[in-house]
């Protein structure tokens, strides 16, 4: 639920992936950008991705710049946020992507922002967990794009947004933040577990260097075709880091030690 929702007191109506909407957000709507507006954007790891290589920036330069540390509630885990800007005509903080004529980032825009005008009750994103959906809108009366006559299925809108490529990516990173929401709140991560959660969600360059200058390839079986794969392509390395950080954390994963050698 979007802190929007939980201010504003709103209980979210349940939509599933083949619910129908009426919505169109273009430049001539009167309301165009304010939604960028006094929200609170988490970032996935594949939004980091993309904004850091749109902005011709690394990780570490991208966190420091534009984002700032939370813990996600419930599980004690670190994530990111988008750090607004100061509006000079507003109280309220603005992306610092956004101007009067729209977003300077618009293809490489975050999951939360091509969900909008839909939130996500739930994180599950696997193949086949289209029962488990929970769907809703973002309830913002100065919104006017309800009154358009573009009409969809949230399934629809999920395509045409390039969302439901974004939540394939992070599928395993939101299970993976699943399964720690549903661990008793006593069940705590050492800061060290945290700090391998931060690096493998948010710093890709650091996860190459840990994957490939450390003695974890020697530690780990990994297969020839895998290593040539997770050393070219970022999304490839990302996942297998999640992979990973679920055999770390969890147990899961398929990750295998090797045998010491005599």
């Amino acid at each position: 639920m979007t802190e929007k929702t939980k201010e504003a007191g709103i209980d979210p109506i349940q939509l599933n992936r083949d619910s129908r909407f009426t919505f169109k957000c273009r430049p001539g709507v009167k309301c165009f950008t304010k939604c960028c507006r006094g929200t609170n954007i988490v970032l996935t790891p594949y939004d980091v991705i993309r904004l850091k290589n749109r902005l011709q920036l690394d990780s570490e330069q991208f966190l420091t710049i534009y984002t700032k540390p939370e813990l996600l509630e419930k599980t004690d885990l670190p994530i990111i946020t988008l750090k607004m800007l100061e509006d000079e005509d507003s109280d309220e903080g603005s992306c610092p992507f956004v101007r009067d004529d729209g977003c300077l980032v618009y293809t490489d825009r975050p999951s939360s922002c091509r969900y909008y005008p839909l939130g996500v009750a739930s994180l599950s994103h696997k193949e086949g967990a289209d029962e488990d959906d929970f769907y809703f809108f973002v309830n913002e009366p100065h919104c006017l794009g309800f009154e358009e006559d573009a009409r969809w299925t949230v399934r629809a809108w999920r395509q045409d947004q390039g969302v439901d490529i974004h939540d394939e990516i992070n599928a395993e990173w939101t299970d993976l933040l699943v399964r720690k929401r549903s661990y008793p709140k006593n069940v705590m991560l050492t800061e060290q577990a945290k700090q391998m959660f931060f690096m493998v969600s948010y710093n890709i360059e650091k996860l190459r260097e840990f994957v490939f200058e450390s003695s974890f390839l020697d530690r780990y079986e990994v297969d020839e075709a895998t290593v040539s794969r997770i050393k070219e392509d970022e999304v490839a390395l990302l996942q297998f880091g999640i992979r990973w950080l679920n055999s770390l954390l969890f147990k899961q994963g398929g990750f295998k030690q090797r045998e010491p050698t005599a």
